[in-house]
């Protein structure tokens, strides 16, 4: 008798399980993304959001605009009225982080998490804009301003969702955590957002699940991101009259030059794992590219004493930022400026005076590595399945933009996986905008992983 009512107990234990799940996973697909919510949530958002531009030292957003509004949402979700838990985590005075959990009978042991959509946004000059950029503004399926794709969208868009979660009440095994981050835009500066949330240990328990890094566009899932380091090379030359040219060592014409001489041994040297880009479906090659000159006052009948060169160096996440660095670095002191090119009179050494163009490298910021995105993991075939469900058809795709941290998160043991609801030929544009259906197949995904992997 005792074994069969041992035996019948756990049957029954394994029914009611089974039963849990099976409701869960009901409730679950009944989530549809509230637009009412989602709306006013997005219109507080864009109408804050030239007081969330970040660019340092002239823009220092005020992240607590939107953090204050999570919270005031979800209130009526949360602590005494009901089973939310929402936590500010501030280092830094009006530029808090958020994190919201819905807990799951295994507590922290057992987790997913949707972390990296963040509060702050690009500058908007609204003089380019066609659009108030400050101002959400609906045109059919679109929605305009700036963040609505980068990621302003994606902050409303979950919090709309853990209220349906609170309201509908699945029971869940595992726990379910936002965390909405401070200061992506401008994460050179440390000790504000994600990279001092896990400096604190607040990220540590996310290891025991799939981390949704949800900062991307295009839904994916995206299955790479770049690494990029900043530089600055200052080509100095010989400062002269323009009618002189042969007087001169003209640094820009050497610059030019230079730079090419740079880019072609980069490009030469960082080719090796093509094939392995291609399985990754990166659309572009690592790159090394200009993107702005310098040059000292002076009128234009004067060849400059010097000029400085900035951009950015972009690599696939099979190279290393060391790496990188080392070969540019290496460039630099073996470039002979005598044996460049030029045109004309104009030159980059005069022997009768002993004097030769010079190069001067520096780096600038921190670099950041690319991330490829284990796909044989769980978390990556909830992903997968879920956007399947929820749109028919999977595009995965991979490109060398930066994200920040995810790196040293996938190295220390966490399955980073990367999506996102916006668009890809909007983000930091003029009239910047998103698609109301993307966001309602976005919350389709969202749920559709928290049942895939409940």
């Amino acid at each position: 008798l005792f074994f069969i009512v041992s035996i019948d107990s756990s049957s029954s234990s394994s029914s009611s399980s089974m039963s849990s799940s099976s409701d869960a996973k009901q409730l679950l697909s009944s989530i549809e993304l509230d637009e009412k919510d989602f709306i006013e949530l997005l219109d507080h958002a864009i109408g804050n959001a030239e007081k969330l531009q970040n660019h340092p030292p002239e823009l220092i957003p005020q992240e607590d605009l939107m953090a204050d509004k999570v919270v005031e949402f979800l209130a009526p979700y949360s602590g005494d009225n009901g089973p939310l838990e929402v936590r500010k985590v501030t280092y830094k005075k009006g530029r808090s982080n958020v994190i919201v959990k819905y807990p799951g009978s295994a507590g922290d042991e057992k987790v997913l998490s949707f972390v990296g959509s963040h509060m702050d946004v690009v500058p908007a000059n609204a003089e380019e804009w066609k659009r108030n950029p400050f101002q959400l503004i609906q045109e059919g399926d679109k929605l305009y301003g700036r963040g609505v794709t980068d990621c302003l969208g994606h902050v409303c868009l979950l919090t709309a969702i853990f209220k349906q979660l609170a309201v509908k009440k699945p029971a869940l095994e595992r726990s379910v955590l936002a965390v909405f981050i401070a200061n992506e835009e401008a994460s050179e500066e440390l000790g504000i957002g994600i990279d001092e949330l896990e400096k604190q240990g607040e990220l540590a328990y996310l290891k025991n699940g799939p981390l949704y890094w949800v900062d991307s566009a295009d839904i994916g899932p995206t299955l790479g991101t770049g690494g990029v380091v900043c530089w600055s090379l200052t080509f100095n030359g010989k400062k002269f009259h323009s009618g002189v040219p042969q007087n001169a060592i003209n640094p820009i014409e050497m610059a030019m030059e230079g730079v090419k001489a740079i880019q072609t041994r980069f490009y030469n040297d960082f080719n090796k794992y093509a094939e392995k880009e291609k399985v990754y479906k990166y659309n572009v090659p690592s790159s090394m590219k200009p993107t702005q000159w310098i040059t000292p006052p002076g009128s234009l009948n004067q060849i400059p004493g010097s000029v400085t060169v900035q951009g950015d160096i972009r690599f696939t996440p099979f190279y290393h930022s060391s790496e990188v660095i080392a070969a540019i670095e290496k460039y630099v002191k073996e470039l002979d400026v005598t044996t460049l090119p030029s045109l004309g009179a104009s030159k980059f050494h005069l022997p009768d005076e002993d004097l030769k163009g010079t190069v001067e490298l520096k780096w600038l910021g921190h670099p950041y590595e690319g991330v490829a995105v284990d796909v044989e993991s769980p978390g990556y075939k909830a992903l997968f399945d879920g956007i399947k469900q929820a749109r028919g058809k999977v595009e995965p795709f991979a490109l060398t933009g930066s994200l920040p941290i995810i790196r040293d998160l996938a190295d220390n043991g966490y399955d980073i996986q990367i999506t996102g609801f916006g668009k890809m030929a909007a983000y930091h544009a003029c009239d910047e905008y998103a698609s109301m259906e993307d966001f309602k197949s976005g919350a389709r995904v969202v749920c559709n992983v928290i049942a895939n992997l409940n």
